[in-house]
């Protein structure tokens, strides 16, 4: 494969596993948890809920977030991105913000479980807003970025 080739899978496996994790939180949160909530019964839907959060956050640590990791740090390395230039305005500034919101809908997403699994239902439910808000201002600030 040439080095064309391989740059466009790179960028096709951020940009696919970005689009699996955001759509995934918008599909959970605008689909599947309320139809639990109006078709299950309460003790099913609890189960059924915590089964699915479960699930979605061994995936997002199984696979998404070492997906993202790699393919971001090599397309960085490849556009010569350092420490020094994340402070440069334009691209720079642009991919730290991106880089810090990114950490913190990882942050929100942890507490979001933490939370959930501690009970504490209005915590999870406004770490979930703020992960699913995070992540779409990542990925808005992805698309001000331009390929590497």
């Amino acid at each position: 494969m040439d080095t064309v080739g391989w740059w466009s899978l790179v960028r096709f496996a951020h940009v696919a596993g970005a689009a699996l994790w955001v759509g995934g939180q918008l599909a959970l949160s605008l689909v599947v948890l309320p139809l639990a909530r109006r078709l299950l019964a309460p003790e099913a839907k609890d189960s059924f809920t915590a089964a699915a959060g479960r699930r979605f956050g061994m995936l997002t640590g199984a696979v998404f977030l070492p997906v993202q990791l790699a393919t971001g740090w090599a397309m960085a390395q490849h556009r010569g991105v350092t420490w020094a230039s994340l402070a440069e305005p334009g691209y720079g500034r642009t991919l730290a913000a991106k880089l810090a919101l990114f950490t913190v809908v990882m942050l929100a997403a942890a507490g979001h479980g933490i939370a959930h699994a501690g009970h504490r239902t209005d915590l999870a439910r406004a770490l979930a807003v703020v992960s699913l808000a995070g992540s779409l201002g990542v990925v808005l600030l992805a698309t001000a970025l331009p390929a590497t």
